[in-house]
C-alpha cells in the first residue's frame, strides 16, 4: 500500500494492523496523524506513513490546556494549545461533555484544563472532573475585567457580576504550564 494521505485517514482497524510511525488509535481504526505515503508490511501486518511530520495527537490520561473555541449547553469544544506541559501547534481539538447542563463550566476564550479520556469516532472526548482540572484564566463576561474565584465559578470586583465556572486548583498560577523541562 503506498497510498498518500491526509491526517486523520483511515488505514485500517486495529483487528487487522498494528500502527507504526505517524499513526494512532482512535479506538476501533487505525489512522495517520500526518499527511505522507503509506507503508504496509503486510506479513508482520503493521502500517506507518512516512515522509509525514508527526502531529501531536493526546492519548488517554494525557492533560491538555487550551482555549474554548466553542460553547454548547452540553459540551464545550477547545482548541489544544499544550499536551503535557508541552507547547502543541497541531491545531487539534476536543470536546468535554458538560454533565450539569444548568451550570456553565466554561465559557469561550478561557483557559482550561482536561484530560483525555478516550478517542471515538475520530473525536477526542475529555473530563474536566478533577479538582485541578477546569479554568485556568478567564475575564468577566459582562465587562471584560479581572475575576476572583469563588468557591462555584467567578466574581468580578469591577462590576460586580457572578457567573458559574467549574474553576481549576491551579486558578491563575503563572506555572500552570511548564515550558521547559
Amino acid at each position: 500500500m503506498t497510498d498518500f494521505v491526509m491526517p486523520g485517514d483511515k488505514l485500517g482497524l486495529i483487528e487487522e494492523i498494528e500502527g507504526g510511525p505517524n499513526t494512532f488509535d482512535d479506538g476501533e481504526t487505525i489512522r495517520a496523524s500526518s499527511a505522507g505515503m503509506v507503508d504496509l508490511d503486510k506479513k508482520s501486518r503493521l502500517v506507518h506513513v512516512r515522509n509525514g511530520r508527526q502531529l501531536s495527537i493526546p492519548k488517554k490520561g494525557d492533560i491538555v490546556i487550551g482555549t474554548v473555541a466553542m460553547m454548547l449547553p452540553s459540551m464545550i469544544a477547545v482548541a489544544i494549545h499544550y499536551l503535557n506541559g508541552k507547547p502543541n501547534s497541531s491545531g487539534v481539538e476536543c470536546i468535554c461533555q458538560n454533565p450539569d447542563r444548568k451550570r456553565i463550566i466554561a465559557r469561550m476564550n478561557d483557559v482550561v484544563a482536561l484530560k483525555i479520556e478516550t478517542h471515538l469516532n475520530g473525536t477526542i472526548h475529555a473530563t474536566i472532573d478533577d479538582p485541578e482540572l477546569g479554568v485556568l484564566f478567564t475575564k468577566c463576561n459582562a465587562c471584560s475585567g479581572n475575576v476572583v474565584p469563588l468557591r462555584n465559578g467567578v466574581k468580578c470586583p469591577n462590576c460586580g457580576y457572578m457567573e458559574d465556572r467549574k474553576i481549576s486548583t491551579n486558578y491563575e498560577k503563572s506555572d500552570f504550564v511548564k515550558l521547559r523541562d
